[in-house]
């Protein structure tokens, strides 16, 4: 299948430490991606630098087939999806959801004199029925609860049908009812057949969504394993990568992990 991010020796260096430290890493257009690790293991950074948002210090990454420092980035984000809780904080809370999805067409936030089409609007709705906003589409951005605002920010990362999304930890700070709600509507999406290749950083095993096939993780800005959920999400890898004996779980797709009794 066609590589949509490639990252080749990669590195980050801030302050004389390297936070991605000499990362190989590929992603291809039928692959769902989840990035895990402990606090400070480079997985935003990783995101930010798939998003064009930051440069590599040294090696090189590819995106839908641009090479990062030589391609024009503002051609190339419209042609990404990126939703995290920073970009939710640039929404104007005054805005409409049906605004703040419909925006998008523009990458921009904040309506002002831009003139949509018919079918712009079409589609932010589509868009809203889809991840089950419909009903809020004249509510203001700022009065929405925190599961509301997450799917608003992911409606409007697919709002311009992106060949690669990116979530940065779409599932923090929500409740658990809110949580189980978007990890279902993740997982339906993963498994669509339309949908874009994706990457999902998270910090816990059991927001993994249904319908992901792949795991990165990270400890310290480097790459402890990376392949197939399957074949990589395993006790003996959560335990390298988190420093400390893990005992992992699943049962009906999803997975839960806990401290060894024994630690």
């Amino acid at each position: 299948m066609p590589q949509v991010l490639e990252f080749a020796d990669v590195v980050v260096r801030r302050n004389a430490r390297n936070i991605v430290d000499h990362i190989d890493w590929s992603v291809s257009d039928d692959e769902r991606w989840v990035v895990l690790g402990p606090n400070g293991a480079g997985k935003t950074t990783i995101l930010q630098l798939a998003a064009t948002l930051l440069h590599p210090t040294s090696g090189r990454v590819s995106i839908l087939d641009e090479t990062l420092g030589r391609a024009d980035v503002f051609e190339l984000r419209p042609r990404i999806g990126f939703a995290s809780s920073a970009m939710a904080r640039r929404m104007p809370p005054e805005e409409t959801v049906l605004d703040a999805v419909m925006t998008a067409a523009f990458s921009v936030m904040g309506r002002w004199n831009e003139q949509y089409e018919a079918i712009d609007e079409k589609r932010a709705h589509r868009v809203l029925s889809e991840w089950k906003l419909d009903h809020l589409a004249e509510r203001t951005f700022g009065t929405l609860s925190d599961g509301e605002q997450k799917r608003v920010q992911i409606a409007r990362a697919v709002m311009t049908d992106p060949e690669l999304l990116l979530l940065d930890e779409p599932t923090a700070s929500l409740d658990l009812g809110a949580r189980e709600e978007l990890l279902s509507l993740l997982g339906g999406y993963a498994q669509a057949p339309t949908t874009p290749a994706m990457v999902m950083v998270t910090h816990h095993v059991e927001e993994i969504p249904v319908g992901f096939t792949h795991v990165l993780l990270l400890r310290d800005g480097g790459v402890v394993a990376a392949g197939t959920i399957a074949e990589t999400l395993t006790a003996e890898n959560l335990t390298e990568t988190f420093g400390m004996p893990i005992v992992l779980s699943t049962e009906d797709g999803r997975f839960s992990a806990r401290a060894s009794s024994g630690s």
